[in-house]
């Protein structure tokens, strides 16, 4: 699975010799890949509307909603930077407008939704979604002085968990609540597990631990017989759970994040193999 990062439309130091120079007093903007990043920034205000709308003691139709928009900018954000490199499109704009789109739709609106849905019952609850939030902006920020760097992972590498990811792993676990629930109108017990989950995600954004960025994968290159089944085996889970399956998409990112160190470089290679990889191995 290829994930979003923040560094969507952001060129690297190293790649940025084949992006022309920005003359004094202009500012170069390449439309289609900041289209998807206009889409990515327009669901989160959509998002934030949806939740806005919410009361407690009623439906989730408003957060299904919101939950989906959410989910919609995760996709802009998945294929917006992707664009910008198979185009050579990248741009210092891209960069900064991704960035911001990012804190309103991966940081305002996740924080608060579970606001809305759970927090707003403790006193301190607003305190654990300013935490995320904060977090995230720290996350973001220290991303674009890093993008600046020259980097021995080569872009391969996020330190700390992405932001886009956070998210969608909130609003999927959220999801994954709700399917459980089925038409009761309350989270129930389960409702306790999103402000920790929230915690745990502030930490892992600001922290140092190393997340594969998958961005590199090139899927014309040969695979095992294991790997493409178990590529089959998740686009059906998908398709008849999707709720499920797509929350047990995150967890499972989460934590290989933790174990990766300890993952054995043959099956990290088998994981996360990229063109890379592969000519290294040869050599």
């Amino acid at each position: 699975m290829s994930l979003p990062e923040e560094d969507s439309t952001r060129s690297r130091p190293e790649e940025r010799s084949h992006t022309a120079a920005e003359e004094p007093g202009k500012v170069r903007i390449y439309v289609l890949p900041n289209l998807l990043t206009a889409g990515n920034l327009a669901c989160g205000f959509f998002a934030l509307t949806w939740i806005v709308k919410y009361q407690q003691g009623g439906d989730f139709e408003d957060i299904n909603r919101a939950i989906r928009l959410i989910l919609a900018a995760f996709l802009f954000d998945l294929f917006d930077g992707r664009l910008a490199r198979l185009a050579k499109k990248e741009s210092q704009f891209g960069r900064e407008f991704d960035s911001l789109a990012d804190i309103v739709s991966f940081g305002v609106a996740p924080a608060f939704l579970i606001y809305r849905i759970v927090l707003q019952e403790f006193e301190p609850g607003w305190v654990i979604a300013a935490i995320y939030l904060v977090c995230g902006g720290i996350r973001l920020a220290r991303f674009n002085v890093m993008s600046m760097q020259p980097s021995e992972g080569n872009g391969r590498e996020f330190v700390g968990f992405p932001i886009p990811s956070a998210a969608a792993l909130v609003v999927s676990v959220t999801m994954f609540i709700m399917w459980m629930v089925g038409h009761d109108k309350t989270l129930g017990n389960w409702r306790y597990l999103l402000p920790a989950l929230m915690l745990l995600l502030s930490v892992l954004m600001v922290s140092s631990v190393r997340y594969p960025t998958f961005k590199n994968v090139d899927w014309t290159l040969y695979r095992s017989v294991t790997t493409f089944a178990v590529a089959v085996i998740v686009g059906m889970l998908l398709a008849l759970y999707f709720q499920v399956t797509l929350a047990l998409l995150f967890i499972a990112y989460l934590f290989y994040g933790l174990a990766r160190p300890w993952v054995s470089k043959r099956w990290r290679r088998e994981i996360e193999s990229d063109e890379e990889d592969e000519e290294t191995e040869e050599r």
